[in-house]
Order: structure tokens, then sequence, then C-alpha cells
């Protein structure tokens, strides 16, 4: 189903994970390549020009910078946060989750999650600095899960649990370009 990218990833289910909470530590925008589907690669060049993303033979990819971080990584008010937010690539809206309707990395029973009539196997990279683990919280089986999986699915595009708890004001950090105005 979604197969977003060639992640560095040490897939662990999801029912190992007490809770997540995005701790705007930037690994995940420095470590990673992020792949990106055609649409996503024409919005973002269009918007943010040729050398914001990368066409590979194979693949699409948003540009980094020569430090290995994204070029939308930005850092406000000492927490990192994604330039991109209001166009933020499914990869990155999911991650450090994967969401697909097969066993993809073994483990199948405690990847299994059972969401509107169907079953999903969920995973999680290991390396998020924001994961608790655990016996999973009611917050991530009722509220971030479902979320991550119709994020990925494409059932909705506002997160609200399964994105960072950083508060930042729309009206007095819009993205425009790479600047922050």
């Amino acid at each position: 189903m979604l197969d977003l990218g060639e992640y560095r990833m040490n897939p662990i289910p999801w029912k190992n994970v007490k809770s997540w909470n995005c701790v705007g530590c930037g690994m995940c925008c420095r470590d990673y390549h992020v792949v990106l589907n055609f649409k996503e690669w024409i919005t973002i060049v269009k918007n943010y020009g040729a050398d914001a993303a990368l066409p590979t033979v194979s693949k699409l990819l948003l540009g980094k910078n020569n430090d290995g971080t994204c070029h939308f990584l930005t850092n406000v008010a000492g927490n990192k946060m994604c330039g991109l937010q209001y166009m933020k690539p499914l990869a990155c809206k999911i991650w450090p989750f994967k969401v697909f309707d097969k066993s993809k990395f073994g483990n199948q029973e405690k990847a299994l999650f059972h969401y509107r009539e169907r079953d999903f196997y969920v995973y999680v990279d290991s390396a998020c600095t924001g994961l608790t683990w655990g016996n999973p919280c009611s917050e991530l089986k009722t509220r971030t899960l479902p979320e991550f999986i119709d994020v990925a699915i494409g059932l909705r595009q506002r997160q609200v649990y399964s994105t960072s708890k950083v508060k930042s004001r729309q009206d007095l950090h819009p993205f425009r370009g790479r600047s922050v105005i």
C-alpha cells in the first residue's frame, strides 16, 4: 500500500510503543531522504524552485543542505520545524510510522491494527526520539494511530495528534519560500 521511501528504518510493531510525541529534534529531517510522489515534487518545485527537490534515476527526493539537513528544516524558538507545514509530503506526515495493508516486517500479530473495518499493519521507526516504549496507551490506540492511518490512506490532511505539539501561530510565522516572515 504505502511504501513511501527508502528509510534506513529499524521497524518495530506499534504494539511495542506506549506513546509517541514529536519532540522537535529534527532527526527525521537530517537522517533520512524524503521520497516524494510526482504531485508533491511538482508542487514543491513550482513554489520553491528546482533546488528544493532532487530527481534521481528512480526517485524524487526533497533537497538537502550541505550539512545533510532538509532544505526546509527551520529553527523556530529553539524547536526544529518543517518549513513545509502546509504542503508537507506524505512521507514526512506519517513518519516515524509506516502503514501497510500486508505485514511487511514480520511480527504480524503485534503490527496488526484493525480500523475502519480493515486490517492495517503498522510499524514504527525505533530511531525516533519521541517514542516511549511499553504497552500502548489509550491515546495512541484511539487518536494517534487512527489519525496516522487516515493521513496515510488519504482520508484526512489536517493533523492534531500525529504531529508536533509545538505551538506556532500561523499568522506570526507564515512560511513563504525559505523565509519566515
